[in-house]
């Protein structure tokens, strides 16, 4: 059974936002991705079946040997894609951040390869894809039962981010959610209350956050903070609170103080809520799809769908430009 038409399945998760955005993206060409070491069944079944949607041309980047011999194990075929050769896995990482400099790839894509390895050669100040963005990470999140799709931001990359870079977090997350199509981006930064503590870093950098906001340091969302998680997302705990915001209780973009808070809260989500949590970093050249061997097959083309619209604003912003 189709792996879209399985989850519309009674009495499962419907993972209706997560079909909706497959949809999105199949409305765009397929994207080429550079796929790093795809040497195990979870990331190269993962490629082959994004592409069987349409959603990306992968380029498999790894031993050939072992990656043909995961493919014949395992029945998946491969015939229809570029096989570039590497010896190991941090060259796999190297050899593809490589494709993507020399234009041949718009997006990447982790394989069975540690996380590390593959933002080591994304980083590398001379082969990698540094922008003027710091990098950072965002889950989207189908919580059952919430109205729309959540973003997290940043619960893998940052791990003790200053004021400086959570001004680089919000804007990456904010052009996220133009990506996807929101119609109004709201983003709540998160502490543990909705007040101004001096005793509190979080809210000190919260407030400083939205008042960089007001004055257009930082563009294209409403922001609102420091916002605790319930008055953030539920209208009831907001009113309760009698917080008076256009964010409060209806944010999408829930920005967390430290990798930490953000890993938990994103746990929560998916082990307390039954929820799905698609992964894409952002703030270098190309997205980058970084899944979790754990993740459902839905949950990991849902990734591979967000790295198509993330592309495809890129060309529309390039083509703007031009013009």
């Amino acid at each position: 059974m189709p792996i879209l038409e399985a989850a519309r399945q009674p009495g499962t998760h419907n993972h209706e936002k997560f079909r909706q955005l497959v949809a999105r993206a199949q409305e765009h060409p397929p994207t080429w991705t550079a796929v790093a070491h795809p040497c195990d069944q979870v990331s190269l079944e993962s490629a082959i079946e994004a592409s069987k949607l349409n959603l990306i041309e992968p380029i498999l980047v790894g031993p050939q040997a072992r990656i043909r011999a995961v493919a014949s194990e395992n029945g998946l075929d491969i015939t229809p894609f570029e096989l570039v050769d590497a010896e190991h896995s941090h060259d796999a990482a190297a050899k593809a951040v490589a494709l993507v400099r020399e234009g041949r790839a718009d997006a990447l894509m982790k394989g069975s390869l540690h996380t590390d390895e593959l933002m080591g050669a994304v980083v590398a100040r001379e082969t990698g894809l540094r922008t003027a963005r710091r990098i950072s990470h965002c889950f989207i999140m189908d919580v059952p039962g919430h109205p729309t799709a959540l973003i997290i931001t940043d619960a893998a990359v940052n791990i003790a981010p200053t004021l400086k870079d959570k001004i680089h977090i919000v804007q990456n997350a904010i052009d996220l959610g133009h990506a996807l199509s929101r119609e109004e981006i709201r983003v709540a930064i998160l502490s543990a209350m909705e007040t101004v503590n001096p005793d509190v870093p979080s809210t000190l950098e919260a407030a400083a956050l939205c008042k960089m906001a007001d004055r257009g340091q930082i563009t294209g969302a409403l922001l609102e903070g420091p916002l605790a998680l319930d008055n953030a997302i539920s209208p009831e705990a907001a009113a309760i609170k009698k917080i008076v915001s256009p964010v409060a209780g209806r944010a999408n973009v829930l920005v967390v103080p430290d990798l930490e808070s953000g890993n938990m809260l994103a746990k929560s989500m998916s082990f307390c809520a039954n929820a799905d949590a698609a992964g894409i970093v952002l703030g270098a050249r190309v997205p980058i799809i970084l899944t979790s061997r754990a993740d459902a097959l839905l949950t990991r083309l849902a990734s591979c769908a967000v790295a198509v619209l993330l592309a495809a604003a890129r060309r529309a912003s390039i083509s703007a430009a031009i013009q």
